[in-house]
This record gives C-alpha cells, structure tokens and sequence, in this order.
C-alpha cells in the first residue's frame, strides 16, 4: 500500500514552491540596479557603433 498524503498540505506545498519559482524568475529579469541597467545600455551603445562602423555602405546608400 502507498503512502497517505494529505492533500490539503501537498497543494499548499507546490503553490509555495510556484511561488518561489514566479519569484526567482522576477528578481532574474527586474533584480539589477539602475546603475548595472545603465552601464548595460552603454555598452551595447558601443557595441552598435563598432557594427555599425564595419559596414562597407551605410544602410541609407544601400536603399537607395
């Protein structure tokens, strides 16, 4: 025979465990400082510059 569980406290136990989960996902996406978030930008700003500069035509020329 199995084991009895009381199912009250198994559902109790996963909403906790959701909750964690719900939890580390936000604080993974939202969880960086204002000053991270902006040297992040900076340096994706240089990023598309440097790709931006190894073009051999700009996109505008290339449209026309």
């Amino acid at each position: 025979m199995g084991t009895v569980i009381n199912l009250r406290q198994a559902r109790k136990r996963k909403a906790r465990a959701d909750k964690a989960a719900n939890a580390a996902a936000n604080r993974a996406l939202h969880g960086r400082t204002k000053a991270e978030r902006s040297a992040q930008e900076a340096e994706d700003e240089r990023h598309d510059a440097v790709l931006r500069g190894a073009f051999r035509e700009s996109p505008q020329e290339k449209d026309q």
